[in-house]
C-alpha cells in the first residue's frame, strides 16, 4: 500500500480535454509526492506531465455512439488488462477523468479489486441517463466535478460531490492587441475564428459549413480576417486565403470578435476568453437519432447549461448550413451590436461561476487521503 512506499497511482483520461486537465493534476502530485508511481491511459499532455501513458489515447479515441463501436474491442482488452493489474496490486488507487463510457467500467474493476477511485469530471449524467448515477455511487470513492450545478444534481442521487472549480480558469487568455500580433492581423480588422473541433471526426462534419459560411461573410463584408483555430495533422480542403493557426486556439481566442465554435469544452473556453459565439453541433445521424431520445437538458453547449438560460446560439445537425452559420453569427461581428454586448456580460457571469485558479490543487487534496490508505 501507499502507506509502505511511494504512491502509486492509475489515471485514465481517454480523449484530449481530458487529458489536459488530468496532466494539471499529475504536476500537482508530483509536486506533492516527487517520488509516486504514476502510470495512465491518456495523451501527450499526461506525457508532458511526468506521467507513463502505458495506453496511448489515440489508439481508443472517437466521437459519437455509433462510431463508438467499432472501438468497443480494444477497450474490452484494456480494460481486461487493467482489471488483471488492479487484482495484482499494482496500484494503490485510480483517478478518472472525464471519458464515462469506459471510465465507469474501470471505476467496477477498481471498486471490486479494493482499490480506492476519485472520478475528477464527472460523467455528464445530469444530461442523460440519470439513474446511473446510482451506479457511480457504488462504484467511486470521491467525485470531484467542475459545474457549478453539478453538486445539487448528484446530492439528489445520494452522492456527494465536491466543485473543485473549472481548469479552464487556470489558464491566462491573450489580450486582444497580443494575440492579433501573434497572428499578424491588424488592430482595427473584423475577425471571425473558426472553431471545429480538435478531432479529425469533428473537423470533417463541420470544417466545409464553417468554411462556406466564412467566405459568405468575407464576401458581404461583414468580416476581414478568418482565423481558424487548426489542428496538426488534419486536413482543411478548400481553406485558401483562411488563417490556419496550428495550436494557437487561445490567441485566435483572444484575436476574434466573434466565433463559430464546435459545442464542447472550446465553448467553455470562449467564455472565459469573453468572446460571442455561435456554437455548432453534428454527429452521426444514428448518434443524434439516438441522443435526441436519451437527453433530459434544453442546451448543448455547456455555456447556455451553466448559464440556466440561452446565452448563446446554438446550430444544431440538419440545421448547420453556411446560410444559417453565416446569418446567426453575423450580428456578433458588428461593432457596438447589442446581441454582442448582451453575450459578453453573459459570458462574464459564466465564467465567474466556473470558480477560480486552483482546480487541480484542490484535486490533489481530495487525492491523498486515497492514496495514504
Amino acid at each position: 500500500m501507499a502507506g509502505a512506499g511511494a504512491p502509486r497511482l492509475f489515471v485514465s483520461a481517454g480523449e484530449p480535454s481530458g487529458d489536459h486537465h488530468a496532466a494539471e493534476v499529475v504536476r500537482a502530485v508530483r509536486r506533492r509526492w516527487p517520488e509516486a508511481t504514476v502510470d495512465a491511459f491518456g495523451g501527450p499532455a499526461l506525457r508532458q506531465a511526468g506521467a507513463t501513458v502505458r495506453f496511448p489515447m489515440e489508439d481508443y479515441t472517437v466521437l459519437g455512439l455509433v462510431e463508438a463501436l467499432g472501438k468497443i474491442g480494444p477497450h474490452l482488452r484494456l480494460l481486461r488488462t487493467l482489471r488483471g493489474d488492479f487484482r495484482r496490486g499494482r496500484y494503490d488507487a485510480v483517478l478518472l477523468v472525464d471519458y464515462p463510457g469506459f471510465n465507469l467500467r474501470l471505476a467496477e474493476a477498481a471498486r471490486a479489486a479494493g482499490l480506492r477511485t476519485l472520478y475528477y469530471v464527472a460523467p455528464q449524467l445530469w444530461a442523460w441517463r440519470p439513474g446511473r448515477a446510482r451506479r457511480l455511487r457504488r462504484a467511486v470513492d470521491r467525485l470531484a466535478v467542475v459545474l457549478p450545478f453539478e453538486p445539487a444534481f448528484f446530492a439528489r442521487h445520494g452522492l456527494e460531490a465536491v466543485f473543485v472549480g473549472h481548469p479552464l480558469r487556470e489558464r491566462a487568455w491573450p489580450d486582444r492587441a497580443r494575440a492579433r500580433e501573434r497572428l499578424g492581423i491588424g488592430p482595427d480588422a473584423r475577425v471571425l475564428g473558426l472553431f471545429p473541433g480538435s478531432r479529425g471526426q469533428e473537423v470533417r462534419r463541420l470544417w466545409p459549413d464553417f468554411r462556406d459560411a466564412a467566405r459568405r461573410l468575407l464576401r458581404a463584408g461583414t468580416c476581414d480576417v478568418v482565423a481558424v483555430a487548426a489542428t496538426a495533422g488534419t486536413e482543411y480542403p478548400g481553406a485558401e486565403g483562411l488563417g490556419l493557426h496550428v495550436g494557437a486556439a487561445d490567441a485566435v481566442l483572444g484575436a476574434a470578435d466573434a466565433a463559430l465554435v464546435k459545442s464542447g469544452t472550446s465553448t467553455l473556453e470562449a467564455a472565459c476568453a469573453g468572446t460571442p459565439m455561435v456554437v455548432a453541433y453534428r454527429v452521426h445521424r444514428g448518434t443524434w437519432w439516438m441522443a435526441r431520445r436519451l437527453v433530459t437538458v434544453p442546451w448543448v453547449s455547456l455555456v447556455n447549461l451553466v448559464a440556466g438560460r440561452g446565452a448563446v446560439p446554438e446550430v444544431l445537425q440538419d440545421r448547420v448550413t453556411p446560410e444559417r452559420l453565416a446569418d446567426t453569427v453575423a450580428p456578433l461581428l458588428a461593432a457596438g451590436s447589442p446581441e454582442a454586448a448582451r453575450q459578453r456580460a453573459d459570458l462574464v457571469t459564466v465564467r465567474d461561476a466556473l470558480g477560480g485558479p486552483g482546480a487541480a490543487e484542490r484535486v490533489t487534496d481530495l487525492l491523498g487521503p486515497l492514496l495514504a490508505s
